[in-house]
């Protein structure tokens, strides 16, 4: 038996870059995981991937601002339910909601950019 100490851990490193092929796909999961599940695809694909490359970063990021633009629709449709324009709100809502994350999808695994109209940026 020895009495040898194993070798140092090696520190933690920069997680790789998803090649452009990759970072496409999970681009456009990111926008269509928007219209079931609201902001948690985003979320998730933003702390999950904004180390991993330009193009990832920018869709996730964008995506978060409008899931959160949504979100503040939602609750602002939903207390003024009360007084009927909150229907209409939600409504509104639910339309961009679907069009907008459609359309960024397309463009993503296009390749291409997408900026959410009418979204405010939260995140960069």
């Amino acid at each position: 038996m020895s009495n040898s100490t194993p070798p140092p851990a090696t520190p933690y490193s920069a997680p790789a870059p998803l090649n452009p092929s990759d970072e496409k796909l999970w681009a456009t999961l990111i926008h269509i995981g928007g219209i079931v599940f609201s902001f948690l695809p985003a979320l998730i694909g933003y702390v999950v991937f904004k180390d991993r490359g330009p193009f990832i970063r920018a869709h996730a990021a964008t995506a978060l601002n409008f899931q959160l633009t949504l979100l503040i629709a939602y609750v602002v449709g939903g207390v003024l339910v009360i007084v009927f324009v909150g229907f209409l709100i939600l409504a509104a809502a639910s339309v961009l909601a679907i069009v907008f994350s459609i359309m960024a999808a397309l463009a993503a695994n296009r390749g291409e950019y997408y900026t959410y109209p009418l979204s405010i940026k939260f995140v960069n």
